[in-house]
């Protein structure tokens, strides 16, 4: 099953995150099947950049999203199908 959710980059004490698209059985840091954004959380304001277009595909394809890529998508107006806890 495929998931939506994000992976560390950066150094210490200085994150920042992709949105990746991923295996759900693979590590948090591991491989990835595409990057479809990414989150600065350090900035000010916090960054979020989304590649829309390929969250819906994905989405519709059946992939779960993280309860936090749901809330930066919905800060950013978008709103995805499916449960939110």
């Amino acid at each position: 099953m495929t998931a939506i959710r994000l992976t560390r980059v950066g150094t210490h004490k200085k994150p920042y995150y992709r949105i990746v698209v991923v295996d759900s059985r693979k590590a948090r840091d591991g491989e990835y099947i595409e990057c479809v954004g990414y989150y600065h959380p350090l900035r000010e304001p916090a960054k979020v950049e989304l590649n829309e277009d390929r969250l819906k595909y994905y989405v519709s394809c059946g992939a779960s999203v993280s309860a936090t890529v749901r809330a930066l998508c919905k800060g950013k107006g978008l709103v995805l199908p499916g449960k939110s806890k």
